[in-house]
């Protein structure tokens, strides 16, 4: 096994300044999407990771799928009765970070979480494959399951049962949207002197500062 602290990467593919980023968090967000995508080099720029904390005090973060983003905020979808969803009932606020690693970028953002209206969630739905559409019905997230052949036989019946007609969103499954309060945009510099831009809500507007990396 390669050992990890002596493992080195000069950062120098690019830098962070306060008088070239965008306005607003949505449009240095934007721009930075829209580079990640553009590169096969980045595998599913869309992959964001999620942290939550649930009633226990402990926290939890696994990746999931961006699948809008607008003034709003940040939206994915998941199982109401998963594990990040019961977290999310007990405390509403999480965190996510997208590390577009072939940039040298990563970016952070963090506050309040709530489920979309149900009519987003059945338009978004009715895009997905329809396979997809199946495996949502077909697992009760986060729950033990005795082996991958009860999965698949679930799924079977569930093919059965639809055949034919349109399938509608499950009624446990849906979106949920973070809200930011801040996000921080990071641009990784030579000799770990690092570049992080953050956007802070203050009140009714927004403030840009630097952190110290």
């Amino acid at each position: 096994m390669t050992e990890p602290a002596g493992m080195r990467r000069t950062y120098h593919r690019g830098q962070l300044d306060e008088s070239l980023v965008s306005r607003t968090w949505l449009e240095q967000f934007h721009l930075w999407f829209h580079d990640a995508t553009a590169d096969p080099a980045v595998v599913e720029a869309n992959a964001m990771q999620v942290a939550t904390v649930g009633a226990d005090c402990r926290p939890s973060v696994r990746t999931v799928l961006l699948k809008g983003v607008d003034e709003r905020g940040l939206v994915f979808y998941t199982n109401y009765e998963s594990a990040k969803a019961r977290d999310l009932a007990a405390n509403p606020y999480a965190a996510v970070v997208f590390a577009w690693l072939a940039h040298e970028r990563q970016v952070r953002a963090s506050g309040a979480v709530q489920r979309v209206d149900r009519a987003e969630t059945e338009a978004y739905f009715a895009t997905r494959p329809r396979g997809s559409q199946l495996s949502a019905w077909a697992s009760a997230q986060s729950s033990i399951v005795s082996s991958r052949a009860v999965l698949e036989r679930t799924l079977a019946d569930l093919e059965a049962r639809y055949t034919g007609v349109d399938i509608p969103a499950p009624p446990n499954w849906g979106g949920y949207r973070l809200a930011p309060d801040t996000v921080e945009f990071w641009q990784g510099r030579a000799d770990r002197l690092h570049d992080r831009l953050r956007y802070r809500r203050a009140g009714e507007r927004w403030v840009l500062e630097r952190l110290a990396p």
